[in-house]
């Protein structure tokens, strides 16, 4: 069974009776344990393609199965009781509240749990480790590097152990150095066996996948595996 699989996918924004085609014929499987990008110059679909997968939107036509589950047919509720289980999220703008410590940051998704407070600090606490960031616990987030940041982002994208992690443009608003920083967790996390969805418009930054699908004026025009994947190195700094 394929960890997601959708099918004439299609989302229509209506403005005042203008309607504007974001997403058309979207037909593709996710197997369990990929990692795939989504390339696309801005404006091709991609991020309203990662929200409608990613559960933060629906579409206007087409199926969705998200683990065998029909989700198209979920309630709101439902969804978001979904999401929080399965799906974690990390995004360009970082996102993390500014007068917030890191451990209070990553924290976060876990007040939305069912699970009592108590089990909260163990998780935390992994969840900084495998970014390589428990020395800066109790910095406030607005006293860290951009790189510093979006490896926070990636802890609170991990705290409650998804399944898939999307991650959009998570190298946008970072140096090359950071970034191949971020591409290296990515990795990593894929390694250890998280289903890795990125988008990117950047050729270079899709390659660290292992399979792209290509985007268009909201339509899916090519889905090839990378021939030659980059590799990101210094994954010493986790050390």
């Amino acid at each position: 069974m394929k960890l997601i699989a959708v099918q004439n996918l299609e989302k229509i924004y209506d403005n005042e009776g203008v309607k504007t085609v974001a997403l058309s014929n979207a037909t593709f499987a996710i197997e369990r344990g990929e990692f795939i990008s989504i390339m696309g110059p801005s404006g091709s679909g991609k991020s309203t393609l990662m929200q409608i997968l990613g559960l933060l939107d629906r579409a206007t036509d087409g199926t969705y199965f998200l683990d065998g589950k029909d989700v198209t047919q979920f309630s709101d509720d439902e969804l978001a009781l979904l999401r929080n289980k399965k799906i974690g999220f990390v995004f360009q703008a970082f996102n993390l509240l500014p007068k917030t410590s890191v451990f209070e940051n990553v924290e976060l998704p876990l007040l939305y749990d069912e699970h009592p407070v108590e089990n909260n600090e163990g998780k935390v606490k992994a969840a900084l480790e495998a970014v390589g960031m428990t020395h800066r616990t109790q910095y406030l987030s607005s006293q860290l590097s951009g790189g510093e940041k979006q490896r926070v982002a990636i802890a609170r994208a991990l705290v409650n152990d998804p399944e898939i992690i999307f991650a959009d443009e998570p190298t946008g608003n970072l140096d090359s150095k950071s970034g191949l920083q971020v591409m290296a967790i990515l990795q990593k996390l894929n390694h250890a066996g998280h289903t890795i969805v990125l988008v990117t418009h950047e050729t270079y930054t899709a390659e660290h996948a292992k399979r792209v699908l290509l985007m268009k004026d909201g339509r899916i025009v090519g889905d090839q595996p990378v021939s030659k994947r980059r590799t990101a190195e210094g994954e010493n700094f986790l050390k």
